[in-house]
C-alpha cells in the first residue's frame, strides 16, 4: 500500500504546474474571502442555532469567487479563486464550532448563575481555537494530503476543485447562488419581518395530544435538499416519535401530575401551551439524552478508525513534518514558527483573564486539541465533513474536562465557564482543522501554494472570530437562546452535561429515556445523531427539512441521462446554498430590528387579523412558491452552453 501511495504522490500532476506562478494570495482574494467568511459565518450561525445543523460554504464561496474574478473582473486565475473559498469557508467552520458551545454561557447568565460573556471573551476563545486548528493542521498536510493522495479522497475538497476547474460556467453558476440569496431574503422578510403569513402551519386531531405541521422557511427546506432524503427522513422520524408518540403519552398518563422540571400539572400545561409546552419542559431533555448518547456512540464506533488514523498520521509525519521544499507546491509555513505559535497560543489560553481556564485546562486543550485535529483532518478525508463526529468529540472533551475540573476543585460558575471554554476551543479546533484539510486538498489538486492557503485560513479565522461575538450577542438580545426562534440544541446539550457533572440536578429519568431510545435506534441500524436531533427539535421544523429531502429524492429518481441529472441536482444545491445565506443575513437584519423596536412597526399580522384557516392556506401557498423557485433554478433551467 505504501509503495502505491508513493507512486501516486510522484505521478500526480496538479492543474497548475509547480514551476508556474500565477496570482494567488492577492488583496482582491483576501478582501473577497474575508467578506464571504463573515457573511457565511453569520448565516451559518443563525442556521445552526435554529436547526442544529450547518452546511459547507466552500462550494458556494468558490462559485461566487469564480463569478466575480473571472466574469466581472475579467481575470483568469483559478488559484486566486481558490484562496477566496479557502478564506470564506473558514467562517462557516468557526461559526459551527462556536455556536455548538458558547451560547451555554448566555443560558447560564439568563438563569443568574454568572455574568454574560463579553464580546472580547467570545472573540478570544474563537480566535485561539481557530488559530490552533490551523496550526495543528500544518504539520499534518504532507502526511495526509500528499502522502495519502491515493488513499484519502476528501470528497468536499475534491468537489470544490472540480467546481473551480469548471470555471467556464462560473458566471452562470454564481447567478444561481445570488438568485437564491435574493429570493430567500424576500421570502424571509415577508414571513418573519412583515409577517403577512404565519411561519408555520400545525394540525391536531381532537382528543389526541399529538401535533404535526411544517414551517415554510426557504433555508430550512434547503437544508433538507442539501442533506438529501435519507438524513431528512431520519430527522423527521425523530420528530414524529417525540411529537406523535412521547408527547401524547406524557399528556395521557401524567394529566394531573406535576413532574420536575415542570412547575404545573401536565394537563394544565397542555391546555395553556399545547404540545409546545410539553416539548419545552420534557421532550428537550429526552432529546438531549439521545443527542449525548448519539455523539458518544458515533465516537465509540469511530474509535478503531481514530486510533489507526492517529497512528498512521504520526508515522507519516516522520521525515515529512512541515515540508518546506524548494518546489512552490511543497511550501508550508515554517515549522519552528508553528511550534512557537502553538506554545504561545497555549499560554494565552491559560493566562488571558477573559478565558477562565487554569493551567490544567490549557494542557487539556493542547492534548485533546492536537489529537482531535489529527482525527478530524483524516476522517473528513475518508467520510467527508458531514460525517465527522465533531459533536461526539466535544461531548467526550466536556465530560473529561468537567470531571477533571471538579476533582481539582474548580467548581461553581468558574468551573462551568472553564469547561465550556475548553469545549469551545476543542470544538472549533476540530471544525477548523477539518475545513483546512479539505481546502488544502482542493489546493493540492489545483496546484496551489500550501503556505499561501494556510495564511488565507488565518485571515478567515481572524475575521470570523471578530464577527462571531457580535452575531451571538445580537441573536441573544433579539430572541434569546433556547427559545422557539433559536433552539440552540447542541449548546443546550453541552450546558446539561456540565450541570449534570457539577451539580447532579438534571431530570435524569428523562435524560436516560433519551439515552436508551438512542441505543434502540442504533441497534436497528439507523444513524443516531440525525434521529436524535429530530427528537430534540420541533416537528414542524423537521417536516420542513423533510420536504426539501423529498424534492431532492424526486430529482434523484428522475429518468434522465446522468450528466443532465447531475446538472439539475448541482444547480439545486447552489440555489439552496444561496437561499441559506440569504435567509441567514435577513435573520441578522431582523434581529437588529427586534432590538430597535422596528419589528413591531413593520408587523402586519395584527392589522390583517386573518382567520386561522385563511392564514394557513396563505402559508402553504408561500411554501409552494418557495419549492417552485427551486424547480425554476434547477429542473426548469435551460442547460448552459459550454464555453470554448
Amino acid at each position: 500500500m505504501k509503495r502505491r501511495e508513493d507512486m501516486n504522490e510522484k505521478e500526480f500532476k496538479p492543474y497548475i504546474p509547480a514551476e508556474k506562478v500565477t496570482p494567488e494570495l492577492t488583496v482582491t482574494s483576501i478582501i473577497m474571502g474575508v467578506i464571504l467568511a463573515v457573511v457565511f459565518g453569520a448565516a451559518n450561525a443563525y442556521l445552526g442555532l435554529r436547526v442544529g445543523m450547518t452546511v459547507s460554504a466552500s462550494i458556494p464561496a468558490a462559485v461566487i469567487s469564480m463569478g466575480v474574478i473571472r466574469v466581472i473582473m475579467r481575470k483568469n486565475s483559478v488559484l486566486e479563486s481558490n484562496i477566496v473559498q479557502t478564506v470564506g469557508s473558514a467562517g462557516e467552520s468557526l461559526a459551527a464550532g462556536a455556536i455548538f458551545t458558547l451560547p451555554a454561557l448566555f443560558l447560564w447568565a439568563a438563569e443568574g448563575k454568572m455574568d454574560k460573556p463579553s464580546i472580547v471573551e467570545i472573540t478570544i476563545i474563537a480566535l485561539l481555537g481557530g488559530l490552533l486548528g490551523v496550526a495543528f493542521m500544518v504539520p499534518l498536510r504532507n502526511a495526509l494530503i500528499v502522502k495519502e493522495h491515493g488513499t484519502l479522497p476528501y470528497p468536499e475538497g475534491t468537489a470544490c476543485a472540480e467546481v473551480l476547474l469548471a470555471g467556464e460556467e462560473g458566471g452562470a453558476n454564481a447567478s444561481t447562488v445570488f438568485a437564491g440569496l435574493g429570493i430567500a431574503a424576500l421570502f424571509k422578510f415577508f414571513i418573519d419581518g412583515v409577517k403577512l403569513v404565519p411561519s408555520e402551519v400545525s394540525f391536531r386531531v381532537k382528543g389526541f395530544a399529538g401535533e404535526i405541521g411544517t414551517q415554510i422557511y426557504p433555508a430550512v427546506m434547503s437544508v433538507g435538499y442539501i442533506c438529501g432524503p435519507r438524513i431528512s427522513s431520519y430527522m423527521f422520524s425523530g420528530g414524529c416519535v417525540s411529537w406523535l408518540v412521547l408527547i401524547p403519552l406524557i399528556v395521557l398518563f401524567g394529566a394531573d401530575a406535576t413532574l420536575y422540571p415542570g412547575t404545573a400539572p401536565i394537563g394544565e400545561m397542555f391546555a395553556e401551551g399545547g404540545a409546545s409546552a410539553i416539548w419545552g419542559s420534557y421532550i428537550r431533555y429526552i432529546g438531549a439524552g439521545a443527542l449525548a448518547a448519539g455523539g458518544i456512540i458515533s465516537l465509540i464506533k469511530s474509535l478503531p478508525l481514530i486510533v489507526r488514523t492517529f497512528r498512521d498520521a504520526m508515522k507519516s509525519m516522520k521525515g515529512g513534518v512541515g515540508s518546506t521544499g524548494s518546489s512552490r507546491t511543497d511550501q508550508d509555513l515554517n515549522m519552528k514558527f508553528i511550534l512557537i505559535s502553538i506554545l504561545v497560543l497555549t499560554l494565552l489560553v491559560w493566562l488571558v483573564p477573559a478565558i477562565p481556564v487554569t493551567i490544567v485546562g490549557a494542557i487539556i486543550v493542547v492534548i485533546f486539541g492536537f489529537f482531535f485535529a489529527t482525527v478530524s483532518s483524516r476522517m473528513v478525508g475518508l467520510v467527508g465533513s458531514s460525517n465527522n463526529p465533531v459533536s461526539g468529540m466535544a461531548i467526550a472533551t466536556l465530560l473529561f474536562a468537567t470531571i477533571i475540573l471538579k476533582i481539582t476543585g474548580d467548581v461553581g460558575a468558574h468551573g462551568m465557564q472553564g469547561a465550556i471554554a475548553i469545549g469551545s476551543i476543542i470544538c472549533i479546533v476540530a471544525a477548523i482543522s477539518g475545513d483546512t484539510s479539505q481546502d488544502l486538498k482542493t489546493g493540492f489538486l489545483l496546484g496551489a501554494t500550501p503556505k499561501k492557503q494556510q495564511i488565507g485560513e488565518v485571515f478567515g479565522v481572524v475575521s470570523s472570530a471578530f464577527a462571531i461575538g457580535g452575531v451571538l450577542y445580537l441573536l441573544d438580545a433579539a430572541w434569546g437562546y433556547g427559545s422557539a426562534e433559536l433552539g440552540a440544541p447542541q449548546a443546550m446539550l453541552m450546558k446539561m452535561i456540565i450541570e449534570g457533572v457539577m451539580d447532579g440536578n438534571l431530570p435524569w429519568a428523562l435524560v436516560f429515556t433519551g439515552v436508551f431510545l438512542a441505543i434502540v435506534i442504533e441497534i436497528l441500524g439507523i444513524p443516531v445523531l440525525p434521529f436524535a436531533i429530530g427528537v430534540y427539535l420541533p416537528v414542524q421544523l423537521n417536516a420542513c427539512i423533510m420536504v426539501g429531502g423529498l424534492v431532492r429524492l424526486a430529482f434523484d429518481k428522475m429518468n434522465k441521462e446522468k450528466k443532465e441529472k447531475e446538472r439539475i441536482i448541482n444547480d439545486g444545491i447552489l440555489y439552496c446554498s444561496g437561499m441559506i445565506a440569504g435567509e441567514g443575513l435577513v435573520g441578522i437584519l431582523l434581529a437588529l430590528f427586534a432590538i430597535g423596536g422596528i419589528d413591531k412597526v413593520i408587523d402586519l399580522s395584527g392589522r390583517l387579523n386573518l382567520p386561522v384557516g385563511v392564514a394557513n392556506v396563505g402559508s402553504l401557498v408561500v411554501f409552494a412558491l418557495v419549492i417552485l423557485t427551486v424547480l425554476k433554478f434547477s429542473l426548469w433551467r435551460k442547460p448552459r452552453k459550454e464555453s470554448k
